[in-house]
C-alpha cells in the first residue's frame, strides 16, 4: 500500500491547541463496524457502550518532563536536549539541537549546574547517547524540577497545567509523549465504568518520540518502526484471558495499549506476563489477535497510527469518518476528540 492512501485534508484550525475542560466533555465519534453507522456523542457517554464483563485496558505510563534547555560548558552556547530512551542507569538516547554542538565528548550543563551531561556517541540516526551526572539516587526528581513537557510540534500554545498532558491514572515514568486516548478519562468516569461491571486493567508502554515520526517510504511496507518498551503484568494478562473466556470484549484505550496487547499475542500466541521491546507495525492486512474494540484520537494524515486504525476497520471507511469529523468540527490530534470503534 502507498503512503498517500492514508492522506486526508485537515484545516489547521481543526488541530486542538488546548485540552477540553473538563476532560470528559470532549466529543466522541462512535463507529459501529458491523453496520458502518456513526454516532456523535460526548466522551462521558462512553459508559453506554461498555458492557458488564468487558475489560478496559489502559496504558499507565507517565510522560517525562524530558525537554531540557542548557548550555555547552566550554562556549556557553545554548542547547536543547530531548530524552528518548534510558539505555543504562544514567545513559540516555537523546535528540540534541543544534546537533553540531553535540559532538562526541562535548559537555553540557542544565538548571544552573544541577544536571550535567557528556556525549558518549553519535548514533547512525543522528541521535546521541549521553551520560548524565547529578546529586542523588535518580535523575527523575531532577527532571521534574528543571525539565519541560515535550508537547508535539503541532501544539504551539503554552500548556498552563502540565498534568493536562498526563492521564489521571499515569504512574510509570518513561514516556516522551502521552497516550492521548486516555486523556479524556476522569477518575469519576472510571468509577462509573467500574460500577457498571467493566473490569479495568493496566499495561505500560513507554511512548517514544518516534510516534510522531512521519512515514517517508512511499510503500508503507518499507517503513521501519521505532522500538518502545512495554510491560504487562500477570494480573492484567489473567484479566484479559478470563474476559475472553467469559465472552467479554477487550477494549484497548489507545494505539499504545493496542500495540502492547497485539505484540504479546503475536509473540506468544496468547496474552501472558511479558516485559520487552516492540517495534510492531500494524497496517491493513494485519490480523488482530487480542483486542475487540479500540478507543483512539484522530491521527495525523499518512501516520502509522491512522494506518493502525485503518487495519482495525476499513481504510476507506476510516477516511470517510475522518472527512465527516472535519465537516462536523471535531478537534484533532493529542488534545482533540476521540473515536470509539466497536
Amino acid at each position: 500500500m502507498k503512503k498517500q492512501d492514508f492522506y486526508y485534508d485537515l484545516p489547521k484550525d481543526r488541530i486542538a491547541q488546548t485540552p477540553a475542560e473538563p476532560r470528559d466533555s470532549s466529543r466522541l465519534m462512535v463507529v459501529h463496524r458491523d453496520t458502518g453507522e456513526l454516532e456523535h456523542r460526548h466522551f462521558y457517554d462512553i459508559v453506554e457502550y461498555l458492557n458488564p464483563g468487558d475489560c478496559l485496558i489502559l496504558n499507565n505510563t507517565r510522560v517525562l518532563p524530558a525537554r531540557l534547555y542548557g548550555v555547552k560548558e566550554d562556549t556557553g552556547a545554548h542547547v536543547e536536549f530531548l530524552l528518548l530512551n534510558q539505555k543504562a542507569n544514567d545513559v540516555w538516547e537523546v535528540i540534541t539541537g543544534p546537533g553540531r554542538r553535540a559532538k562526541q565528548g562535548a559537555r553540557f550543563t542544565f538548571g544552573d549546574g544541577i544536571l550535567k551531561a557528556e556525549i558518549l556517541e553519535v548514533l547512525e540516526n543522528g541521535n546521541r547517547l549521553a551520560q548524565f551526572q547529578y546529586d542523588g539516587d535518580s535523575i527523575f526528581p531532577v527532571l521534574e524540577k528543571i525539565g519541560e513537557m515535550p508537547l508535539p510540534h503541532y501544539i504551539t500554545e503554552k500548556l498552563e497545567d502540565s498534568e493536562r498532558y498526563q492521564t489521571v491514572y499515569s504512574k510509570e515514568l518513561g514516556s516522551a509523549a502521552a497516550p492521548t486516548a486516555g486523556l479524556h478519562f476522569t477518575k469519576e468516569l472510571l468509577q462509573k465504568i467500574a460500577d457498571k461491571g467493566v473490569q479495568i486493567g493496566y499495561v505500560t508502554l513507554h511512548v517514544g518520540i518516534g510516534t510522531f515520526r512521519p512515514v517517508k517510504a512511499e510503500n508503507i511496507e518499507d517503513h521501519k518502526m521505532h522500538s518502545e518498551h512495554y510491560h504487562i503484568s500477570a494480573e492484567t494478562a489473567k484479566l484479559i484471558r478470563d474476559t475472553k473466556a467469559n465472552g467479554g470484549r477487550v477494549v484497548a484505550v489507545g494505539t499504545t495499549a493496542c500495540r502492547t496487547l497485539e505484540s504479546v499475542a503475536s509473540l506468544y500466541g496468547e496474552i501472558r506476563e511479558a516485559d520487552a521491546w516492540t517495534s510492531i507495525f500494524i497496517y491493513p492486512g494485519y490480523k488482530f489477535r487480542c483486542i475487540d474494540a479500540l478507543l483512539t484520537n484522530f491521527h495525523l494524515p499518512e501516520s502509522t497510527l491512522i494506518m493502525l486504525v485503518s487495519a482495525f476497520y476499513d481504510r476507506e471507511k476510516i477516511l470517510e469518518a475522518y472527512k465527516t469529523a472535519v465537516q462536523k468540527n471535531y478537534r484533532f490530534f493529542s488534545f482533540g476528540d476521540a473515536m470509539l470503534l466497536l
